[in-house]
C-alpha cells in the first residue's frame, strides 16, 4: 500500500513549512520551516509535551500529527472525536481541506463508494487535487491509488500470488523459515524481536514472492521503510533528497531483475509484471510505485503485526494463558491482534462530488482520511475495544484491510504468516518476555514498532 497525491507517491525535492493548527499551539502560530515537507507530517515539528485531548479545543485537533503515533497517545484523541465530532475537519497551507472519519460506519460507506469517493489522487493525506506540484516531486503512481477500470486489470496480474493454492504451496517454506528463526533466538538474553523475528520472517518472505537475490534482502526492508518515512536530523531519511535517490536506486535494481525475467521468466511477481499484458509497458514511476505497494504491503504490515502481537499478549497475559491452553484459539486470536494493532491507521479516499457524510457537507475534491485504527476501536462495534479478546465473536468484521475494490490482496498471507507464527512459539516458548516499552514508527500512516526488547523462555524437554 502506497501514498501519493494524482495517482502517486510524492517524493519532493523542496522543502516547505506547515501553517497548521496543531494540538499544543495556538491557531495562530506558525512551524519554523524544517526538512519535513509533506502534508502528512503536519504538526510533527513540535517538541512541547502533548496535552490531554480534552485540554483541547476540538477544532485544534490534527489528527495526523505522527507524535500521536509514536509517542503511543493517539486512543484518547480519537476516542474524543469519536464521541464528539466523527466527521472532523482540518484545513492546512500543504493539504488544503481534509476531514477524518474516526467512527466504523463512516469508514465502510467511503471505503466501499469508489464512485463518490475516489483513490486515484491518492491514499495518503497529500497536496489538494488542483494544486500545482512542487518543483522536484517524484510522481509515483501504483494500481492501489487508481479506480476501475485500471485498478481492477493491474491488480489481476499480481493477484495469483496470493491466491489459495498458492499459499498451500508456499506454507512448507514458511513453516520452515519459522522454525529456523525461532530455533536461533538466545535463551535468557535480551534482543530485539522487530529485527530479529519480524523484519526477517517477512523480508524472507518478501524475498520469496519477488525471487530477489537472498543476500540482498535487506535492501526491501530499507527501501519499504524509507517509503512513508518523514525527513528529520536522525531519522529513517534525513531529507526527502536522500529518500528521492534511494527510491530510484530502488528502481534501477528492479528494472535489471526485470530484463532478466524477461530472458527467463518464473512464477515471481517480477515476471508477472514483465509479462502481464496490463503491466508489462508500465512507464517507470508506475513500475516503481506499484512494486513498493507490493514491498510495503508484504512488510509493513505484517511485520508491525508480529511484533504487535507478542507486545499485545504481554499487555493482556491473562489471553496468553487463555492461547496456551487453548492453542485452537490461534486463528481467532490472529484476527483479533490485526484489529487491535491496525498496522495501517488509516486510508485516504477524494470525494468526487460535493455530498453530505455524518451531517457535514463535504466539497468535491476535499480528501477524506478514514481512520482504521479508530473504526477498529469503535465501541458501538466492538465491546471493550481497547482489549484484546482472543475469543471475540466479530474479530474478523476489523477495518484494517479495508473493504471493497481496495481490500488488502495480502490479507491471507498475513494471517498465515501469523498463525505460522504462534504455533511455532507455542511449540517452544513458556514465556516471550517484553523488557521495556518499544520504540514507535514515527507515522501517522504506518502504525508499527522500530525496536521492542525482549527476553525468551524456553520449554523443557
Amino acid at each position: 500500500m502506497t501514498p501519493g497525491r494524482a495517482s502517486g507517491i510524492l517524493i519532493n525535492k523542496a522543502t516547505f513549512s506547515e501553517k497548521s493548527t496543531t494540538m499544543s499551539e495556538a491557531p495562530s502560530q506558525v512551524e519554523k520551516p524544517s526538512t519535513i515537507s509533506m502534508p502528512s507530517a503536519a504538526g510533527a515539528n513540535s517538541k512541547k509535551p502533548i496535552p490531554s485531548a480534552y485540554d483541547v479545543n476540538i477544532e485544534e485537533i490534527l489528527p495526523v500529527n505522527p507524535r500521536l503515533f509514536s509517542e503511543n497517545r493517539w486512543k484518547e484523541y480519537f476516542q474524543r472525536l469519536r464521541d464528539e465530532d466523527p466527521v472532523h475537519f482540518n484545513q492546512t497551507d500543504l493539504a488544503g481541506r481534509f476531514w477524518s472519519l474516526t467512527r466504523y460506519e463512516d469508514i465502510k460507506r467511503v471505503d466501499t463508494d469508489w464512485q463518490n469517493f475516489s483513490s486515484a489522487h491518492g491514499i495518503v493525506l497529500g497536496f489538494p487535487i488542483d494544486a500545482e506540484l512542487p518543483e522536484g516531486i517524484l510522481n509515483i503512481s501504483t494500481f492501489i491509488a487508481m479506480d476501475p477500470p485500471t485498478h481492477d486489470v493491474q491488480r489481476k496480474t499480481v493477484a495469483g500470488s496470493v491466491a489459495p493454492a498458492n499459499l498451500g504451496n508456499m506454507e512448507p517454506l514458511i513453516r520452515e523459515r519459522t522454525c529456523q528463526v525461532l530455533d536461533s533466538l538466545p535463551e535468557g538474553e535480551t534482543f530485539d524481536w522487530v529485527d530479529m523475528v519480524s523484519i526477517e520472517l517477512t523480508t524472507m518472505m518478501l524475498a520469496t514472492l519477488f525471487d530477489f537475490p537472498f543476500e540482498d534482502r535487506r535492501k526491501l526492508t530499507r527501501w519499504s521503510d524509507i517509503t512513508f518515512a518523514i525527513p528529520q536530523p536522525g531519522g529513517v531519511v534525513e531529507s526527502t533528497e536522500q529518500r528521492r535517490e534511494e527510491l530510484l536506486e530502488c528502481l534501477e535494481y528492479f528494472n535489471r531483475l526485470k530484463a532478466e525475467r524477461l530472458a527467463n521468466p518464473g512464477s515471481d511477481l517480477v515476471s508477472m509484471m514483465a509479462h502481464g499484458k496490463d503491466t508489462k509497458d508500465l512507464p517507470p514511476m508506475e513500475y516503481l510505485g506499484n512494486l513498493l505497494l507490493l514491498i510495503v504491503g508484504g512488510n509493513d504490515t505484517t511485520r508491525n503485526s508480529m511484533t504487535g502481537s507478542v507486545y499485545g499478549l504481554n499487555k493482556f497475559p491473562e489471553q496468553f494463558d487463555k492461547l496456551v491452553a487453548r492453542p485452537e484459539l490461534i486463528s481467532s486470536m490472529v484476527a483479533e491482534i490485526i484489529r487491535w494493532q491496525t498496522p495501517l491507521a488509516y486510508m485516504r479516499r477524494t470525494a468526487n462530488r460535493d455530498i453530505e457524510l455524518g451531517g457535514k457537507q463535504i466539497l468535491k475534491g476535499d480528501q477524506l482520511l478514514m481512520w482504521y485504527a479508530s473504526g477498529n476501536r469503535d465501541a458501538s462495534v466492538f465491546d471493550n475495544a481497547d482489549e484484546i479478546d482472543i475469543e471475540r465473536a466479530n474479530s474478523r468484521a476489523h477495518l484494517s484491510f479495508g473493504f471493497g475494490i481496495h481490500r488488502c490482496m495480502g490479507n491471507r498471507l498475513a494471517e498465515l504468516q501469523l498463525r505460522i507464527l504462534w504455533e511455532e512459539i507455542l511449540q517452544r516458548f513458556e514465556k516471550i518476555e517484553v523488557l521495556e516499552e518499544p520504540s514507535r514508527t514515527f507515522s501517522s500512516f504506518v502504525k508499527g514498532y522500530t525496536h521492542m526488547p525482549v527476553r525468551v523462555t524456553r520449554k523443557k524437554q
